[in-house]
């Protein structure tokens, strides 16, 4: 069963400056901490990455998974899900840019389900690290 978890963070920066740097997939080994490589497999028509592989770090190991990218809210959010992974049965997801007083309220919805099995608790904590990292690492790049 996939383990669903939402969570928001205010970002001092404009929503289309947060959307440019969310979607700048081959950055991403420079600031998120986790993310290990980055390939862009597809684009779409404008040039954004459609079908992205990732290698991770994660749970005492490397994890290896690619997601779609569907930019239908561009550029007030996007999401994803899982095309394939070595241990991960889903990996679904959106970002949200809301303008908010000087700045933009960010929203991250994620559902993950692990190949491995696990006692509940930790793929919930599991799901809050990846969140609660990402969006802290989007905040600190974003306002650099």
């Amino acid at each position: 069963m996939a383990e669903q978890a939402h969570e928001h963070i205010f970002v001092a920066a404009p929503p289309l400056r947060c959307f440019e740097v969310a979607t700048d997939f081959e950055r991403y080994p420079q600031w998120a901490r986790d993310v290990k490589q980055i390939e862009v497999l597809g684009r779409d028509d404008q040039g954004r990455g459609k079908t992205v592989e990732f290698r991770v770090a994660g749970l005492g190991r490397s994890i290896r998974y690619v997601l779609e990218y569907d930019y239908d809210e561009a550029a007030t959010g996007f999401s994803w899900h899982l095309l394939e992974g070595d241990t991960l049965r889903r990996l679904d997801g959106r970002y949200g840019f809301e303008p908010e007083q000087a700045g933009t309220r960010v929203t991250y919805d994620l559902a993950v389900e692990i190949a491995i099995p696990m006692p509940g608790i930790i793929k919930r904590r599991a799901a809050s690290m990846i969140m609660g990292t990402a969006l802290r690492e989007l905040k600190k790049e974003v306002e650099a």
